[in-house]
């Protein structure tokens, strides 16, 4: 038993010390020095994320030396420093963030496959365009839409596309169609197409080589000359997002105009070659043969020589926020519980202090026990940034985040815990004499800290998984590095089920470990009488 204790103590120390040096880093305003792109490194062949620097890759920014950037759109991103004279920074950004993160700083450009919507254009400003390409519509080989050739062989098919795109605007000049709901990105539509929830989703063509190429069991459906979307030139169109009134824009499209069509053809070609999901060709009068252990095993080992570090310091990043945000949270809870636990003074104005302070605390609690973890993210990470001007790293951020939140629970369960303890224990403390400060912390504390032990342990278990929710800002915890490989290697069930095993190991051993610090509290749980122990005596 002290063995295993040991194990996980040695553990939790390894997975911290990987996550330090993801804290320590301060990510500020972009030095003049340094052009700052932000991308989701997960839309193959425009962008993904690959464990070595191979093919002109780029360190993706906060996990130098372990992840890389590659694609076409890492390729334009160089080009484009180059001829500003500035050190290219990849930043990995969710879609949904790319905008916020452009608008406050974050970063100095959006290259992401993104189109110059109208909608978009009211947000940010854009170049000329870097990649112009053609919409298609992503379904199964098996499916009855396969062979469509115009927008009415799609009717009644349930097509989706991604979210804040205009993909699924345009699903609506389909005849009778079943349009679904818009999904977070290509990953999510890749699996739904593949369990049969979908029957199509709306893309670019370049994306769809890569889907059809990855999965056998995926077609690509081109429409016939005038018979596809209608669509007008900037929908089509890829340009880079930039902050309204940037003076670099008009240098930018200096250096784009340099680039040719058959240069931007043969980038897009070698990136498409390159990536990590592109299928290796048989070369003719030879047949592909299964290895003896070709097959999930194979995969699940695959994925984690591959990906197997990124997963370890997402690990290590869950595990430090989960348990450092609920020790903090744990502490205000304690000092909340304490000062809501004060009688009330006999001063007027002390007495209104304390109502001042005790209704700003309920409104703390009321907010954020109220509303979703991954709003709470998005208005702080990006809110301070817009409204203050300040550029938080986003570890420290998530450390925020989880802790504020967890202490608005933690003081309802303190509070519980506080009631819980009978109150003629306290007269009994003033009785001898003892300050309301000595008896909260002699007689009171030390009984509410056992009686909240079991959810605090809960508290814990849920901010390990929780930690998901902080992707929408692109903290690279377990959940995003694992979207991040299933973005990139297609295959999602393999990924998510490594992902799914070690959150159940974390949450398993957190268990454990808290039953053991109970057991430790409780001490024996019987008592014996000495004449038992020693019945001769």
């Amino acid at each position: 038993m002290k063995k295993n204790i040991l194990l996980l103590l040695l553990s939790v120390i390894c997975f911290v010390s990987l996550a330090q040096p993801l804290t320590v880093k301060a990510q500020e305003q972009s030095p003049d020095n340094e052009f700052r792109v932000g991308l989701e490194a997960s839309y193959a062949p425009f962008n993904w994320t690959q464990t070595s620097p191979d093919n002109g890759a780029v360190p993706i920014f906060g996990e130098e030396g372990s992840a890389y950037a590659g694609g076409y759109d890492v390729q334009i991103a160089k080009k484009i420093a180059d001829g500003l004279g500035k050190k290219l920074v990849i930043v990995k950004v969710q879609w949904d963030g790319l905008v916020p993160a452009l608008q406050s700083g974050t970063i100095d450009a959006v290259i992401a496959g993104m189109s110059p919507t109208e909608e978009r254009r009211e947000q940010i400003d854009f170049t000329d365009a870097y990649y112009e390409s053609d919409l298609v519509v992503v379904t199964r080989k098996d499916s009855p839409f396969a062979d469509a050739r115009n927008l009415s062989d799609l009717s009644n098919a349930k097509i989706t596309a991604q979210q804040s795109t205009f993909h699924y605007t345009v699903i609506d000049q389909i005849p009778d169609v079943q349009k679904e709901q818009a999904m977070k990105d290509f990953s999510a539509m890749r699996t739904s197409l593949a369990s049969g929830v979908i029957d199509g989703y709306v893309s670019e063509r370049p994306e769809g080589i890569t889907a059809t190429g990855a999965n056998p069991d995926l077609t690509m459906v081109e429409f016939d000359e005038g018979e596809g979307f209608q669509t007008n030139p900037e929908d089509v169109q890829v340009a880079i997002g930039m902050r309204q009134g940037d003076p670099d824009l008009e240098r930018i499209n200096e250096i784009i105009a340099t680039i040719s069509e058959d240069e931007r053809t043969e980038l897009m070609d070698t990136a498409i070659k390159e990536q990590p999901a592109a299928v290796e060709e048989v070369p003719d009068g030879e047949t592909a043969e299964s290895d003896s252990d070709e097959g999930l095993l194979s995969d699940f080992r695959n994925i984690l020589d591959e990906y197997g570090i990124l997963f370890l310091r997402g690990t290590g990043l869950t595990l430090f926020i989960a348990v450092f945000s609920t020790i903090v949270g744990l502490l205000i809870g304690l000092l909340i519980g304490i000062f809501r636990s004060l009688p009330s003074a006999e001063n007027p104005f002390s007495r209104f202090l304390q109502k001042l302070v005790h209704g700003l605390l309920t409104i703390y609690i009321e907010v954020f026990r109220g509303t979703p973890m991954i709003v709470q993210a998005m208005v702080i990470y990006y809110g301070t940034a817009l409204a203050f001007g300040v550029s938080m790293n986003r570890t420290v951020a998530a450390l925020l985040i989880v802790s504020i939140n967890t202490g608005a629970y933690m003081s309802e369960i303190v509070r519980g815990g506080i009631f819980a303890v009978d109150k003629g224990q306290t007269e009994a403390a003033q009785a001898i004499g003892m300050t309301h400060g000595q008896t909260m912390i002699k007689v009171v504390l030390p009984q509410v800290m056992r009686n909240i032990l079991p959810a605090t342990g809960n508290e814990i278990i849920i901010n390990i998984k929780d930690t998901a929710v902080l992707s929408v800002i692109s903290v690279a915890d377990l959940f995003f590095q694992g979207t991040t490989a299933a973005g990139t290697n297609y295959q999602y069930f393999q990924t998510f089920t490594i992902v799914g095993v070690i959150y159940l190991v974390l949450t398993i051993s957190a268990t454990q470990l808290l039953r053991l610090v109970e057991r430790k509290m409780d001490g024996p749980s019987e008592y014996a009488m000495l004449d038992e122990l020693n019945p001769e005596e």
